[in-house]
């Protein structure tokens, strides 16, 4: 089970690599800057950067610390990565393909650790904490920042099944509570948590996955057709028989060892 959404993961990111790269929910946004703003940084740390995905969280730091590894599943993904920050510049980042269930690092290798907009991909987020937290330094700081579900029971179901059918790689958007629980019962302290309005441009936000017609017009008619509490929820924005936009959350959670 695990292996086929991981396989299923390779394969939506290789063939979307450079969506990625471009995409603008990915490659700006306030949650991007908040992240380098608490970071307590400095010019001697290195920084591990899980699920690199376009690289845009690897680029944001690499002119702030002395070392930047950027790690992905999918070699695709870590190629258009490694291609745009190269062409900032930056050459203190490393690429390496991995897993962020079983980091290739030893224990206490990194300041810093990042993960922004990858961990609804992973199949055991509890893994994925606990190596995180194994691989940093005494004191070390973990960012995460990740697309989440309502704590409202009908309306995670909804926006994950939502979430499912657009991208057979999702795994689960969890909620605030839950990401709070997992990171904490790993060791970690909260010490701050930030919450970001996401609008998802209907057209677009199909269009990264290559989703065939068929799939987003059942898309299209699930959004239409979801009661009025969830439409109010989820800010969901109709002309006629068209979706515009809906709108999700992210949270930004800063942690230390």
């Amino acid at each position: 089970m695990e292996m086929d959404i991981k396989k299923s993961v390779q394969q939506q990111f290789g063939d979307n690599a450079e969506k990625y790269v471009t995409s603008r929910g990915h490659a700006k946004g306030a949650d991007l800057l908040k992240m380098v703003e608490i970071a307590e940084v400095e010019k001697n740390m290195s920084l591990l950067d899980i699920a690199t995905g376009g690289g845009h969280v690897a680029n944001a730091f690499a002119p702030y610390v002395k070392e930047v590894v950027a790690l992905d599943l999918t070699p695709e993904i870590l190629a258009a990565a490694e291609r745009f920050i190269r062409s900032n510049g930056h050459t203190n980042v490393t690429f390496i393909e991995g897993d962020a269930e079983s980091l290739p690092f030893p224990d206490e290798s990194f300041h810093v650790v990042t993960c922004r907009i990858a961990a609804h991909h992973f199949p055991n987020v509890q893994s994925f904490i606990k190596e995180a937290h194994r691989v940093l330094k005494p004191n070390g700081i973990f960012l995460l920042i990740d697309n989440v579900a309502p704590e409202k029971e009908s309306f995670d179901r909804f926006y994950n099944d939502v979430e499912k059918k657009r991208d057979r790689s999702h795994f689960r958007a969890w909620k605030k509570s839950e990401w709070i629980q997992f990171l904490e019962t790993a060791g970690f302290h909260t010490e701050s948590l930030f919450t970001f309005k996401k609008t998802f441009p209907f057209d677009s936000w199909c269009e990264r996955m290559k989703l065939p017609n068929a799939e987003k017009e059942q898309l299209r008619n699930d959004l239409i057709q979801s009661t009025e509490s969830v439409k109010r929820w989820l800010n969901i924005i109709q002309q006629n028989d068209n979706i515009v936009s809906f709108q999700g959350e992210a949270i930004l959670i800063k942690t230390k060892k």
